[in-house]
């Protein structure tokens, strides 16, 4: 499969590189780079553990250790081969957004959950760069169609979930969510993951490559009905309405009998898909009669059920940014602070631990980045998305062929689905679609205006470099801790090893609240107390916690 023009006959696309200029051939450690990045494409999706007690972090975890791995072998190889630096306004703008996203983690009140919200940020616009330089290079085309093929694996696994198969690492609770662990995770994947895949089964060289770009279209398709996500279904709906509208506009595309002859092709698997869906049966067990119906029925709801409790959501999350309108509450600390903005019966509000949120992040990565790093923050990140939006809409303008037209409007589609399903549950709060999306908006964005290009010393190498080894390596060794934790409290029962699990997770507040509910007697007075007001500290608002600090007074 092909999902990237290729380059026309004395037309130097390095020279519209807004990261890294590169040797007119890509160099050994640009491939190396290449491997990392589709290799962590992969993994991503598949990577899970078995830790059920962990029942979201089993997931998590591992996941972002893959993007902080990716991030840092991706990001030293990319470095190692650049001859020149050139910033761009984006590169700018993102790098404001993590600066001030680390001043928050830091003034946070919980500061391990900040560091560890804020990893997956900068890994995920690391990724990006790196991505974006591979395209520089004449590499984005397999970038792209290693994500392609990590959506379709999503889909196949969620799938599998759908038609029985049980494994491990498949959630139970939330099927079918494959190695995603939830339903609505599989749905955003395929929604942000759709027109890449259309990209890749359109530009094919070959007809095998349309073929297996049109099975896994049908896969997403299918996928996207079984799952029943509102905020998936939104999304498709609005990328599909900028590729359609965008094909009319762009003159080559428009023009261009092959492409308007693999769509139809497209279509029709995908119609094949959501009928397989509908008519085979399946092992997934709904409370209604009529599920799908009654999601289609319900789609733009917000006067019951889950529409009306986002509203409620949204409205006391917002509260809490007007309180904290400079630098939020701190990346990761939404459930830290809403228990305190929550109302009498919030749904929001676990029913079964006392002050303590259901999810761990808000119904919407906008709203959750408004409350968690301010408003400055927020608005440095939504004007780097218009950055990449416009350079979508100029390439839409400037193709020269069916190619960079197609390039142009997958640009525009994957960043109108991420905006959308964004603006409606957690994204690029998460590990998975932060690699993803961000590997692919590099490959696909070309360029922009007013750089500032500066030759590529040794010194300067060498200090990035060790900048991503401090940063990346940093968030991948205290991911690799995590999950040290995770094993050592899932399969030991001694205090000794609890203790063990809580020096490698200084953060979880299970670990604490476990220690400080098995110290028993007056001679372990003193660790029960301090596991006690460690897990207070980390949650303040939580019941549990607060109740065993109490009895340390």
């Amino acid at each position: 499969m092909s999902s990237y023009p290729r380059p026309h006959v004395g037309y130097d696309y390095r020279a519209e590189d807004p990261t890294f200029v590169y040797p007119a051939r890509e160099s050994g450690a640009q491939r190396v780079a290449l491997r990392v990045v589709q290799a962590g494409a992969v993994a991503v999706v598949l990577v899970a553990a078995t830790y059920r007690v962990f029942e979201l972090d089993r997931f998590f975890v591992p996941k972002e250790l893959v993007l902080h791995l990716t991030a840092l072998l991706a990001g030293i190889l990319c470095l190692s081969a650049s001859r020149k630096f050139s910033v761009g306004r984006v590169d700018l703008l993102l790098a404001g957004y993590l600066a001030l996203g680390a001043v928050s983690a830091a003034l946070a009140q919980n500061p391990w959950a900040g560091m560890r919200a804020l990893g997956v940020s900068a890994s995920g616009i690391v990724v990006f760069w790196a991505a974006r330089s591979l395209g520089r290079a004449g590499l984005a085309r397999p970038v792209l169609v290693a994500v392609g093929i990590a959506v379709t694996l999503g889909a196949l696994t969620s799938l599998a979930q759908t038609y029985g198969v049980r494994l491990d690492v498949f959630s139970i609770n939330r099927a079918p969510g494959g190695t995603l662990g939830n339903r609505n995770f599989v749905a955003h994947l395929c929604a942000f993951g759709l027109p890449i895949l259309a990209l890749c089964a359109l530009r094919a060289w070959r007809g095998p490559g349309l073929v297996l770009g049109a099975v896994g279209f049908a896969a997403l398709a299918a996928v996207l009905v079984l799952t029943r996500s509102r905020a998936a279904w939104l999304g498709v709906i609005a990328a599909l309405a900028v590729m359609m509208l965008g094909w009319l506009i762009v003159r080559p595309v428009r023009r261009d009998g092959r492409s308007w002859m693999r769509l139809a092709t497209l279509l029709l698997f995908a119609g094949g898909g959501v009928a397989v869906a509908l008519i085979v049966p399946n092992k997934l067990r709904w409370n209604s009669e009529n599920p799908y119906t009654e999601t289609a029925r319900g789609v733009v709801n917000y006067q019951e059920g889950s529409g009306r409790g986002r509203l409620l959501q949204y409205g006391n999350t917002l509260r809490m940014a007007a309180a904290h309108p400079v630098l939020g509450v701190g990346p990761g600390n939404w459930p830290v602070a809403y228990p305190e903005y929550a109302r009498r019966r919030d749904p929001s509000m676990d029913p079964r631990e006392g002050g303590m949120t259901s999810n761990p992040w808000p119904s919407s990565d906008w709203v959750a980045l408004i409350a968690e790093r301010g408003l400055p923050a927020f608005a440095l990140l939504v004007l780097a998305m218009g950055g990449l939006a416009g350079t979508a809409w100029k390439r839409m303008r400037t193709a020269r062929d069916a190619d960079e037209g197609l390039v142009a409007l997958a640009l525009a589609s994957t960043l109108v689905a991420t905006l959308v399903v964004g603006a409606f549950d957690a994204v690029l709060l998460l590990p998975l679609p932060s690699l993803l999306i961000w590997a692919a908006l590099g490959a696909l964005v070309s360029g922009e205006e007013g750089r500032w290009r500066r030759e590529a010393g040794g010194g300067a190498r060498v200090l990035g470099i060790l900048g991503l080894l401090v940063v990346c390596g940093g968030f991948a060794a205290r991911s690799a801790a995590q999950v040290g934790a995770m094993h050592l409290f899932s399969t030991e029962t001694s205090n000794r090893a609890l203790e063990q699990a809580s020096r490698l997770d200084p953060g979880s507040y299970r670990i604490h609240l476990r220690l400080a509910r098995s110290y028993r007697g007056r001679a372990s007075r003193a660790r029960r107390c301090e596991h006690a007001q460690a897990a207070h500290a980390l949650f303040p608002h939580a019941e549990a916690a607060a109740a065993a600090a109490r009895r340390c007074d």
